[in-house]
């Protein structure tokens, strides 16, 4: 504890780090304020069927990704969700685009015209979301008509373009966060939004488990926080699982030096779970055909249940299928055996180039079943632990996107702090040797 305390006053001790942890709380509690602004026209006491819709499946997810700004009809309500379904299309559109592939090669003026183009095309996609929003809420969640305070072409223009600007202002947040702040600034947001939705879900599920007889009382209160606790130990040893490639070099230049050293070591880590939370993202988009499906077809009406076994199987299968897909596409084990190649590098035992490339990939395809696997059963976890009396809103925080989102962003923003705390000790080792030179003189 006291390490921890220490850790703490060193970290207020650098200014630069200091002053980038104050902004980065400052904008995520202007995220979260205007997270709670309903959109003009409507009245925010009458949404209790939006959110008694929103409290389950697919709309849920995107209701705890929101931090519940989805069912107050917020001016938040879409979210960064525009934003990330963008960069996803501009990433795949890199795969078969020559023009954004010559971008991606093009170093930083390339990444900023692919941020550029992600941006515009958030916008494009918010300009849909939008009216689709509004006309769900209008149409499809048996709002009162009293919930609309106005009416006709007044209320579905201003809510539109509320709504993207409550988006681009995200977006602005976000990439804010990133540059001037610490950690992932989008990713951030979308982890605020699922922890505020934590105290209101575990509340309930502690009165449900204390007031109702039967439920389990207070020890089932403390065995499911000691399982949740035992998962996402699991989820960080998913996300920093890799496997280390041994790689030598026949010559290599040591820095600050003009010598070169012979066979030197080194090596390339693959993650166990290279997609991250890419194949779920794919796998719950896909499952809204199961949904559509079994709503028309009176023999498939198992499939719209997301804590069915048959949509969860399905569910899984996908997950696995889009690790494969996922880990293929952003992971160039023909450029990583080029640049190896290129540098003078080589796996033992293994000829540069093309053997090198169909090794890393047969082992990349070993490694990625497994962990697929693991992510497949931690994604339909939520629904396994439903069956066992806990409350939904509760279970998102036992598996899934939700939890594996938190703990990437966790240890990602823990490991940018890290860097800041290390590389402020090594400034002063190096401004202590650099003045030991000079007096030696």
């Amino acid at each position: 504890m006291m390490k921890f305390i220490n850790t703490l006053k060193d970290i207020f001790k650098i200014e630069e780090l200091k002053n980038r942890i104050l902004l980065t709380i400052g904008l995520i509690a202007v995220y979260r304020f205007m997270a709670a602004v309903p959109l003009p026209g409507i009245d925010p006491l009458q949404l209790t069927a939006l959110k008694e819709s929103t409290s389950g499946g697919l709309l849920g997810l995107l209701n705890a990704f929101t931090g519940g700004a989805f069912a107050r009809a917020s001016v938040m309500a879409l979210g960064i969700m525009p934003y990330i379904s963008a960069s996803i299309v501009v990433q795949l559109m890199g795969i078969a685009v020559p023009y954004l592939q010559k971008l991606q090669k093009d170093g930083e003026s390339g990444r900023k015209k692919i941020t550029q183009i992600t941006r515009w095309l958030t916008i494009g996609i918010t300009l849909v979301q939008a009216p689709t929003y509004i006309t769900a809420i209008k149409t499809q969640f048996n709002l009162p008509p009293e919930a609309f305070l106005v009416g006709g072409a007044t209320f579905w223009v201003s809510s539109i373009i509320i709504l993207t600007a409550g988006t681009i202002f995200a977006m602005w947040l976000g990439e804010r966060i990133t540059d001037k702040g610490i950690g992932n600034g989008i990713s951030l947001l979308i982890t605020v939004g699922i922890i505020a939705n934590f105290p209101a879900a575990f509340l309930q599920e502690f009165v449900s488990k204390t007031t109702n007889a039967g439920a389990g009382g207070v020890m089932m209160i403390l065995i499911e926080i000691i399982v949740w606790f035992v998962v996402i130990l699991l989820t960080v040893l998913l996300v920093t699982a890799v496997r280390k490639i041994a790689v030598q070099y026949a010559r290599r230049n040591v820095a600050g030096s003009a010598q070169n050293v012979a066979g030197s070591r080194d090596y390339i880590p693959l993650k166990l779970n290279a997609a991250g939370v890419m194949p779920i993202i794919f796998a719950q988009a896909i499952m809204f055909l199961p949904l559509a499906l079994g709503q028309r077809f009176p023999a498939l009406v198992s499939l719209t249940n997301p804590n069915g076994w048959q949509y969860n199987v399905i569910f899984a299968v996908l997950i696995i299928i889009f690790s494969y897909f996922y880990t293929a596409i952003t992971i160039p084990t023909n450029k990583m055996a080029e640049d190896l190649k290129r540098s003078g590098g080589f796996i033992p035992g293994i000829r540069p180039g093309k053997d090198t490339a169909d090794r890393l990939d047969s082992i990349l395809s070993r490694i990625t079943f497994p962990g697929s696997l693991f992510l497949a059963a931690l994604s339909i976890l939520p629904a396994i632990v439903v069956q066992f009396g806990v409350q939904q809103g509760w279970s998102m925080f036992y598996g899934g996107t939700s939890l594996i989102i938190m703990v990437g962003v966790a240890i990602d923003t823990m490991q940018q702090i890290n860097s800041y705390l290390l590389n402020n000790h090594y400034d002063g080792l190096m401004k202590a040797g650099n003045s030991n030179r000079k007096s030696n003189k």
